[in-house]
């Protein structure tokens, strides 16, 4: 199985301007996705797709292969799935092909090498057409437990569609939400359906592991205070 790690990175960022090679604790953002993707020796090849070249000269410098994206795939409207099938044809056209593509977001630079290895061996053995990474849901913002309203209606629904609430909290099934930090799927997936997601969704929990998804300065600055204990 040829496994291509896929590292989305553009350059353009309202919240935290060049975030992708600004420095964290010393390093680049993106150096803490691009070194455990090589140093876990998981996948056949490790790309950061970018629409600014000075991302691609520093993911060179870190040894990973870089291509360039047009400018219309990396704008904030621009959708993931569009920089992924991007990515795969253009491989193909080199002749070059993967059966799985893995999607790791720089903005999630805390990820372990573990759970790559785990995502992966997890994603083979379920025999899925996706995995992603997933943290619990606490009871209180269980789906069960949420309410909706349809056309300005002054009452509430259960999200669920469900007629009845579930009274007590040890009823409740476990739910989950993705975190955004793994992503494998199917390259046939990706190509054939223009999916991430495909039918048969597996994942892994990360609940138990450190998290941050960098989108403003105090994530960031959350980020550094994780990684200054270390």
């Amino acid at each position: 199985m040829r496994v291509l790690g896929l590292i989305p990175a553009r350059g353009g960022s309202k919240g935290i301007p060049r975030k992708n090679i600004r420095l964290l604790h010393g390093k680049p953002l993106i150096q803490y996705t691009i070194d455990p993707a090589l140093e876990t020796c998981l996948f056949d090849e490790v790309v950061v797709s970018t629409d600014d070249e000075e991302i691609a000269e520093v993911a060179r410098s870190l040894g990973s292969v870089s291509q360039i994206r047009p400018i219309h795939l990396a704008t904030d409207a621009s959708p993931t799935i569009d920089t992924v099938v991007h990515v795969l044809e253009a491989y193909e056209k080199a002749g070059k092909s993967f059966d799985v593509v893995c999607l790791l977001q720089p903005t999630n630079p805390l990820r372990s090498k573990d759970s790559l290895r785990k995502s992966l061996e997890k994603f083979q053995e379920d025999e899925a057409d996706s995995l992603i990474s997933v943290r619990q849901v606490p009871h209180e913002f269980n789906p069960h437990w949420t309410f909706e309203t349809e056309n300005d209606s002054p009452f509430l629904s259960i999200a669920t569609g469900e007629k009845n609430i579930i009274a007590r909290r040890q009823e409740l099934p476990t739910a989950y939400h993705r975190d955004g930090a793994i992503y494998l799927v199917k390259s046939e997936v990706v190509l054939q359906e223009r999916s991430l997601y495909g039918k048969k969704i597996s994942f892994i929990d990360m609940s138990e592991e450190i998290h941050v998804n960098i989108d403003t300065q105090e994530d960031w600055d959350k980020a550094e205070k994780y990684l200054c204990a270390e």
